[in-house]
């Protein structure tokens, strides 16, 4: 919003500006220099001819704020030529007569370039200013439809992680409920906070970072019940996360996918996560051993989470991260970096 009222004064100052000088340009600055000048007989004759401006207003603006909007706007490029002719010499026979009929000392002729010129400047910058307000206009509406559209994708990529990472924490849940285990109601109320923060906060544009990395170690203190000793899990978090703010629910997709490709078949599995805050640049690592026979492309709806979160951090962070994602000699590795603002 704030970008959007700084185009919006600044097309308000073009036109306000334009038709300051230009109207200035075109009715008192003539007069003021006759006037200074001394040129009585100039001054005379400029001022007996004022009503000749006052008369070429509504032309300047009948071109500027409708023809142009009415034809440029279809794409109608030679509909707008023909009626700007039009408009012009209807402009040019009205300013003939009137002229002739305010101007007495010398005669008027309708192809003497002290008619024609008045005219045709007129038309021109007409033209000129109503084309610019026109692009700005249409700039600003294609910038705001881009917005939107890049909203509403946004809003559904964050629809989609909740049921995705509920639909993971479940799983945890219901395995441990069968075998019997003591930690299911501890699992059951842990998740209840990490959802409590999934409804509060993640539908936040920005949420604070060190309650984002506190969603994500609670996460990861889940797992941990789950799978005990059977997995290695190794979390790594240094530097200052205070005072800095992130898109919600960015980070918990690289995690999902690790334990969902890192556990199960795999011999000896292992788990690394990494996260580092040095000033405003956010490191976050996350490495998993993988089985000879994982593979993304063998399970149609493995991929949804970092297809989804590759997207999200393209249309959040366009020119302020990297991510590079490898699979080498048996392990699996994501990088994320990111420019992170301050909070204010």
């Amino acid at each position: 919003m704030e970008i959007l009222n700084k185009k919006i004064s600044s097309d308000l100052l073009f036109r306000v500006l334009f038709n300051l000088i230009f109207w200035f340009f075109l009715m008192v600055l003539p007069i003021l220099n006759a006037y200074f000048d001394e040129d009585k007989e100039r001054l005379e004759i400029l001022i007996k001819i004022l009503p000749l401006v006052f008369f070429s207003i509504p032309f300047f603006y009948f071109n500027s704020d409708f023809l142009i909007n009415k034809f440029l706007k279809k794409g109608n490029i030679s509909g707008y030529i023909l009626s700007l002719l039009l408009l012009f010499v209807i402009f040019l026979i009205s300013y003939y007569f009137i002229k002739d009929y305010l101007v007495d000392k010398y005669p008027i002729r309708i192809y003497d370039s002290r008619t024609l010129f008045p005219v045709l400047f007129i038309i021109s910058m007409s033209t000129l200013y109503g084309f610019i307000i026109f692009m700005t206009r249409q700039a600003r509406t294609n910038q705001e439809e881009k917005e939107e559209r890049l909203k509403s994708e946004l809003s559904f990529l964050r629809s989609q992680i909740s049921p995705h990472f509920i639909f993971n924490v479940l799983n945890s849940i219901v395995y441990l409920i069968r075998s019997k285990s003591k930690n299911a109601e501890r699992v059951t109320l842990e998740l209840s906070e990490l959802i409590r923060y999934m409804l509060y906060d993640s539908d936040n544009k920005q949420v604070m970072l060190d309650n984002e990395i506190k969603y994500l170690a609670n996460y990861v203190e889940l797992q941990k019940i789950r799978f005990g000793e059977d997995v290695e899990i190794i979390l790594n978090m240094e530097g200052d996360f205070n005072n800095k703010t992130i898109e919600p629910m960015l980070l918990i997709p690289f995690v999902e996918n690790a334990f969902k490709h890192g556990v199960g078949y795999v011999l000896k599995p292992f788990i690394e996560i990494d996260i580092n805050c040095s000033g405003n640049k956010f490191t976050f690592k996350v490495k998993n051993k993988v089985g000879p026979e994982t593979s993304e492309e063998k399970e149609p709806n493995s991929g949804i989470g970092l297809k989804n979160v590759k997207r999200r951090i393209e249309l959040l962070y366009p020119n302020t991260h990297k991510l590079v994602i490898n699979q080498n000699n048996g392990y699996f590795d994501s990088e994320l970096s990111i420019e992170l603002k301050n909070s204010l």
